[in-house]
């Protein structure tokens, strides 16, 4: 038995070296490579990595892109081993590279970015329509004036000065209606909530 790399198969003294199965250059020397070899590739990617599928995925690629360049690889001391291990290593790095690339969008894409469920939009949706025919009822509970106010000013969007001029009174009238409004509003919905439970 020839002496062998850790983690590579032991190789009997009578099998073919690296060196004549790579000069021979078709499927059954390279499938007598990976026999010997792919353990051991797969191990030193799994120390690079610390995963293991994704040694098994770096495994396989090291190998198809020994196959895809067999005709430029280096032996080291009648060894295909290191040129592989090189390999593994370089895709390991290009892995590492992704994956950064990866996390970092990820980290750029707004975490409450998320597309909701087109069912939970209809019940928030049903949900606000509820609440402001709520509102809606309780407004028209106010007295006149108040209501008059709050029509204009907080549904209508008019300034509490806007709001004086159409209703031909003082602003500070407006704003002392809204307040009492906003006082009534708060109790009536309190009040509608705790019979609706």
């Amino acid at each position: 038995m020839r002496p062998s790399w850790e983690g590579a198969a032991a190789v009997p003294d009578d099998a073919p070296s690296d060196a004549e199965l790579w000069a021979q250059g078709d499927e059954h020397a390279f499938g007598e490579l990976y026999d010997r070899y792919a353990e051991a590739v797969w191990n030193h990617a799994y120390r690079l990595t610390a995963s293991w599928s994704t040694a098994e995925d770096l495994t396989s690629a090291t190998f198809l892109t020994a196959w895809r360049r067999r005709a430029g690889m280096t032996l080291v001391r009648d060894s295909a081993l290191p040129w592989l291990f090189t390999v593994a290593g370089n895709l390991a790095r290009s892995e590492f590279r992704r994956k950064a690339r990866f996390t970092r969008l990820l980290l750029r894409v707004p975490h409450d970015d998320v597309q909701r469920d087109h069912a939970d939009d209809v019940a928030s949706s049903l949900d606000h329509e509820a609440r402001l025919s709520q509102v809606l009822e309780a407004v028209e509970r106010l007295p006149r004036a108040e209501r008059e106010a709050v029509e204009l000013v907080l549904l209508g969007e008019l300034t509490a000065a806007e709001a004086a001029t159409v209703l031909g009174v003082a602003e500070v009238s407006v704003r002392s209606r809204i307040s009492r409004a906003r006082t009534r509003l708060r109790k009536m919905l309190a009040d509608d909530i705790l019979e609706v439970e």
